[in-house]
């Protein structure tokens, strides 16, 4: 059998060990269920949040103060302008309507000042000329009342009536507009980003574990220190791919119990290039991330001895993620700019940009350039980490990476 032969047999004998090792114990399933306890923190904030902006925008209240007929015009035209708005959190504060006193002026000033009820703003006077009273943060309420008084004035001179009735036709686009593609770009830059921020980091740990117990002193006297390196990392990938399986089936199942306005949004992400070509792209370069991301933190966390070592090594590996995600997400705004150029090019954001590349453009070949271009990034990764540990842990040799023993004969 060629020396080739012979590591890739010892490397996948590495990968299967760690994958075992790992899946096999009861601290997976906290591991495997970890997006469970992250959701859960992020739906209690978000809970408490909406409770708080919601608890605030049913007291808010916008106020006019006109009597009679204007009074009763100004509602149906306020029911009218209303429709425009998406939801209840877009639209304005619920309109109250009330009889001006002898100093509306006044009047105007106790409705802002008054304690029982939030008044973003108060319009008053006559309304062709309205004078309008509104907090700091009510700029938008009172450009509303502003123009709902615009709004009352010209019914009440054309007629309540509506001038027009709209014959309103829904119709889906054959083809994905410009800002869809950006959108799902985004999106793919994000989910790569979460899944290698999620997973990536177990490589840090265990070889720093097994190093501090010398145990890959053991398996490197055993076999080559490459099989070691590309068999943990191949290890930690398999255990991730089965993270991926299991979140992916339970996914695909509860998205039809989604509300159909999310399932509407999440359906309208259309890549450019179609969604079966895009989703094997998608794998791909949620691959090259992970061995990536994951060499890197292996050669790193080859040289950590103790637990401390690896808690200080976790912010920069987290900063390195953020920036990585940062650099992506810009680029695919702007696609065709020296930064998407680079994001291009640098190894590690190379993932995230050709990610949310594949969705803005059909075309296929840069993705074969881009794929072969992270494939040998990877390799080099690995040599670098088998050069340090050789030379600065283990201290024999020159730590060269033997390309040449790959590839000849026994």
């Amino acid at each position: 059998m060629s020396r080739l032969g012979t590591l890739v047999r010892q490397t996948m004998t590495i990968a299967r060990r760690d994958f075992v090792a790992t899946v096999f114990t009861p601290t997976f399933l906290i591991f495997l269920f970890a997006p469970v306890v992250m959701g859960s923190f992020g739906a209690i904030g978000g809970l408490g949040a909406n409770a708080a902006t919601s608890g605030g925008g049913e007291k808010s209240r916008i106020v006019a103060l006109v009597s009679g007929d204007q009074a009763r015009l100004m509602m149906q035209v306020d029911a009218r302008l209303r429709r425009v708005y998406r939801d209840a959190d877009e639209a304005p504060p619920i309109l109250t309507t009330k009889e001006p006193a002898t100093d509306a002026a006044a009047q105007a000033r106790a409705q802002i000042d008054d304690r029982g009820v939030e008044v973003a703003a108060v319009a008053y006077g006559p309304l062709d000329y309205p004078q309008i009273l509104y907090t700091p943060r009510a700029t938008r309420a009172g450009d509303y009342l502003a123009e709902l008084a615009e709004q009352t004035l010209r019914a009440e001179r054309a007629g309540v009536a509506p001038l027009s009735s709209a014959t309103k036709i829904k119709i889906d686009r054959t083809t994905p507009r410009l800002g869809r593609g950006k959108e799902s770009g985004f999106f793919a830059v994000f989910a790569i980003f979460f899944l290698t921020l999620l997973l990536a980091g177990q490589v840090v740990s265990g070889v720093a574990e097994e190093k501090g117990n010398k145990v890959i002193e053991i398996l490197a006297a055993a076999v080559p220190l490459e099989s070691v390196f590309f068999g943990k990392l191949l290890g930690t990938f398999g255990v991730a791919l089965l993270f991926l399986v299991f979140w992916g089936t339970l996914i695909s199942q509860i998205g039809t119990l989604m509300p159909a306005g999310m399932a509407a949004g999440l359906a309208a992400l259309t890549p450019a290039m179609g969604m079966p070509m895009f989703t094997l792209l998608f794998f791909g370069y949620f691959t090259m991330a992970y061995m990536l991301l994951g060499a890197v933190f292996l050669g790193v966390g080859a040289q950590a001895s103790s637990v401390r070592e690896i808690q200080l090594l976790s912010l920069p590996i987290t900063l390195i993620q953020v920036s990585m995600f940062g650099l992506g997400a810009i680029a695919i705004s702007h696609p065709s700019g020296w930064l998407a150029t680079f994001a291009r090019v640098f190894p590690l954001s190379s993932p995230y940009f050709m990610a949310g590349r594949a969705a803005q453009s059909p075309d296929l070949w840069p993705h074969v350039v881009a794929l072969a271009w992270q494939t040998v990034w990877v390799a080099i990764f690995v040599a670098v980490g088998v050069h340090a540990f050789r030379r600065g842990v283990l201290q024999s040799g020159s730590g060269k990476f033997r390309w040449k023993a790959l590839f000849g004969r026994a």
